[in-house]
């Protein structure tokens, strides 16, 4: 197990197999030592965490959403990695989008969800830049969606 797993083992979380692409694109690009990693919902098991953060999902919900993002992003990186996540380098940028509802401005503070991940699994290695962004609708209505590109060897 990579030491990465084992700091996520220690905050209580699985990681699960990476998220098959549901339209013409793939999951992943390595051009030389970056990945860009295509962007990530907030899917689980249960089917996720969906609808409008500030109307029908409460900014905790919206966090949560973020991170389960966070958690999808990691299983693209591993698979990228070819099962070693001790081979991410650092992470370079997140893109963070929250399906907002009008009046909600704390975007950032829902996008910390995401970015607060990548630091507990990845260290000093896991700051990044980022942009966080409002949008009217994401993707079969899923509350946050992350991109990222990630350094790797």
């Amino acid at each position: 197990m990579s030491q990465v797993e084992e700091r996520l083992a220690a905050l209580g979380l699985q990681i699960p197999n990476p998220v098959a692409p549901v339209a013409n694109y793939v999951p992943f690009v390595r051009v030389g030592d970056l990945v860009h990693i295509s962007g990530q919902v907030s899917l689980d098991a249960d089917g996720g965490i969906r609808g409008t953060v500030g109307a029908d999902v409460d900014m905790e919900t919206g966090v949560k959403a973020a991170r389960l993002c966070g958690i999808n992003l990691i299983a693209q990186m591993r698979a990228a990695c070819e099962g070693d996540l001790d081979r991410v380098v650092r992470v370079v940028k997140l893109g963070g989008f929250v399906q907002a509802a009008q009046d909600f401005t704390a975007i950032p503070q829902v996008v910390n969800g995401a970015s607060d991940l990548m630091v507990e699994a990845f260290g000093d290695a896991g700051r990044h830049a980022r942009s966080a962004v409002g949008v009217y609708r994401l993707p079969m209505n899923f509350a946050v969606e992350v991109d990222a590109v990630v350094a790797v060897r």
